[in-house]
């Protein structure tokens, strides 16, 4: 059993931890009360306020509504007004217009560009919305001032600012020179007033639909590019004056194609005639150079699809200039073979040569033109070579036909001016070798020579066979004009009645003709189709100094054993015998007076040959003579030696030195 204290106190305890847990439940349920009473207080507030803000919305989202609505009646009302303003601004166009258009776009162009802008968009706006509206002409008419006021500007500004390219500047630019940096490049137009330029023609070409701006373009282009190549022709006539062409002072022009080695000019006017080939030459070249300026100045000008027609166009006239020229010279020439004046042909050579070198450049040049304008030049080339063919032909049957004229003989046996012309009009040829082979080849002219070629040639290029058979054929026209030259040379010879003079003069032709052909190249030339040429030549010469040499033997003869009387020293020799040595000296003394007296006057150019003749005449009639002497030194044919032994050795020898010397 519990005891009772324990009990009691158990009791208490329990007592006491009720009335606590009492006490905190009555806490609790006040607290849910007051919960309670603040839950309830919450959801009336918020049903408020939902009530309210339900009604808030209510009011709030019609006048939200309706302000929308008056925003967009505000942009509407903005968007009339600006398009009132446009439409309006539209019929005041050509009012507000009107001063720029008057006064032009001269030192305005992007101002004036603008303005005419604003005309086209109110004719493109009078087009679409009102047609028949008078505003529509009003800006019609104006719109076509201000483009006839464009196409006016482009024609003032080209005319203003085309200059013909100075002939100094020209030469600069066809110079070649390899020490100047860079190439000369030709500005024609200013940039600033290029740029304009450029301006009105894009314009022209998108809006103004009108291409005359390009006629009018070719014509003061084309204007310009004659008067630089006759500025540039101007320029060579007026420094023909002096003994130097007026070269820039940064180019001395590398002529290659006039000749290295000139022939004796006829004063004055064979230097005039130098300029007037120099000056074509030039002006073949300065047309490319500046042709193919015009092109890169026209490329950015004109659209590309007229651009190759307008050019065509533009070089017309200074192409046509140029070829009525070259054709002056083709029946200058001709004319000149008419007069059978072949040097004066010459002149086709340099200038057929120029135009053959200039030839592939002139095509690129003319690349997209008229077949009619491509075929120009080569119709000139055609020309030239028909012409300087027949030359060619003329002169060697010339040569051939040369009339043996008594009266234009030389007298002292000297070289003809047939020889001296004969080798002179060769020897310039040497200049123009593959230019003369290519004439001669042109005209077919192989078939007339039966010329065989190498079958290795046919295996080589085109362009390397057609050199060698060229190179060939002019080797066999010079053989030909050589033995024309030889056999006319052998019938004047004829004409001399002393066959001693006779064979000085075919001496004097033969070793001329050898020396020239041995001091240029014509030897080597000649020997392409006649190896032994040379040998020829020499053998020739010696052949008329052993008959010139024969001439002597009508003294010589006297000198000879024949008929001088046997005799013993000491014996009288009868009277017949006496007059046998009195005639020989006499005949040698004549003879030799005789033949001094007429070759004296004689001539052999030739030193080296004159020296070389005299020696081995003064040699053999001095031998002859001295041992002439030693045997009639001891035989007493004449009371007076002297008047037969007329002459000493030394004496004789010293007459035989002045032969040949017309100033001794």
């Amino acid at each position: 059993m519990i005891p009772t204290e324990d009990a009691s106190a158990r009791k208490r305890e329990i007592e006491e931890k009720l009335k606590q847990e009492q006490e905190t439940l009555s806490f609790i349920r006040e607290n849910l009360e007051k919960s309670d009473q603040l839950t309830k207080g919450m959801v009336s507030i918020l049903s408020s306020f939902e009530s309210r803000l339900m009604a808030l919305e209510n009011s709030i989202i019609p006048v939200h509504k309706q302000t929308e609505n008056l925003q967009r009646l505000q942009e509407n009302v903005d968007k009339t007004l600006f398009c009132l303003d446009h439409v309006i601004s539209y019929y005041h166009v050509a009012k507000d217009t009107d001063r720029i258009i008057k006064e032009g776009p001269t030192g305005r162009l992007d101002e004036y560009l603008a303005c005419i802008a604003k005309i086209q968009k109110a004719v493109e706006y009078f087009q679409d919305n009102n047609p028949d509206s008078p505003e529509l002409n009003t800006v019609k008419v104006r719109f076509e001032k201000g483009k006839e006021q464009l196409e006016a500007e482009f024609r003032a500004l080209l005319t203003r600012y085309s200059k013909p390219v100075p002939p100094i500047l020209i030469l600069d630019a066809i110079g070649g020179d390899e020490e100047l940096e860079g190439e000369v490049t030709l500005e024609h137009l200013p940039e600033a007033v290029l740029q304009d330029i450029i301006c009105i023609s894009a314009w022209l070409v998108e809006y103004g639909r009108n291409q005359d701006f390009m006629n009018v373009y070719f014509q003061i282009r084309s204007s310009q590019l004659d008067r630089s190549i006759k500025g540039l022709k101007e320029h060579f006539r007026k420094s023909s004056a002096s003994s130097a062409l007026l070269y820039s002072p940064a180019v001395q022009t590398k002529r290659k194609d006039t000749p290295t080695k000139k022939a004796p000019k006829r004063p004055g006017k064979d230097d005039v005639l130098d300029v007037e080939i120099d000056s074509y030459i030039h002006c073949i070249s300065a047309f490319v150079k500046l042709a193919q300026s015009e092109y890169t100045l026209l490329t950015e000008i004109i659209p590309e699809h007229h651009q190759k027609k307008t050019f065509d166009s533009l070089i017309q006239e200074a192409l046509d200039n140029l070829m009525l020229d070259g054709d002056s010279i083709v029946t200058a020439a001709r004319r000149a073979i008419m007069r059978h004046d072949y040097s004066a042909v010459l002149t086709i050579f340099p200038i057929l040569r120029h135009l053959k070198q200039t030839k592939p450049d002139f095509d690129s040049t003319l690349q997209g033109t008229a077949a009619s304008t491509k075929n120009k030049l080569p119709t000139l080339i055609t020309s030239m070579e028909t012409t300087g063919a027949k030359a060619l032909e003329e002169f060697a049957d010339s040569i051939k036909n040369d009339p043996d004229k008594e009266y234009n003989m030389p007298k002292d046996g000297t070289v003809h001016e047939l020889t001296s012309n004969a080798i002179l009009f060769l020897q310039q040829l040497l200049d123009f070798q593959e230019t003369a082979g290519a004439m001669l080849a042109s005209q077919v002219l192989g078939d007339t020579y039966n010329i065989p070629l190498d079958p290795r040639e046919t295996s080589s290029s085109a362009s390397s066979y057609s050199s060698e058979f060229s190179r060939r054929l002019l080797s066999t026209y010079i053989c030909k004009v050589l033995g024309n030259l030889q056999l006319n040379l052998l019938s004047k010879s004829k004409v001399y009645e002393d066959q001693a003079l006779s064979a000085i003069f075919l001496h004097n032709n033969y070793n001329y003709i050898l020396k020239s052909l041995e001091k240029s190249e014509l030897i080597q030339l000649v020997a392409v189709t006649q190896k032994k040429a040379e040998t020829s030549y020499r053998e020739l010469i010696e052949q008329q100094i052993l008959t010139y040499q024969r001439s002597w033997v009508k003294v010589t003869d006297h000198l000879t054993e024949r008929n001088m009387p046997a005799f013993q020293p000491g014996t009288k020799l009868k009277d017949k015998e006496r007059q046998v040595i009195k005639d020989k000296f006499k005949g040698f003394n004549d003879g030799l007076d005789e033949l001094c007296k007429i070759q004296k006057v004689w001539a052999i150019p030739d030193k080296e040959q004159r020296d070389a003749i005299r020696h081995a005449q003064r040699r053999l009639v001095s031998e002859a003579y001295r041992a002439f002497l030693q045997r009639c030194a001891n035989i007493a044919f004449t009371k007076n030696p002297e008047k037969y032994h007329k002459y000493s050795p030394e004496q004789v020898e010293d007459m035989i030195e002045k032969l040949f010397d017309t100033s001794a």
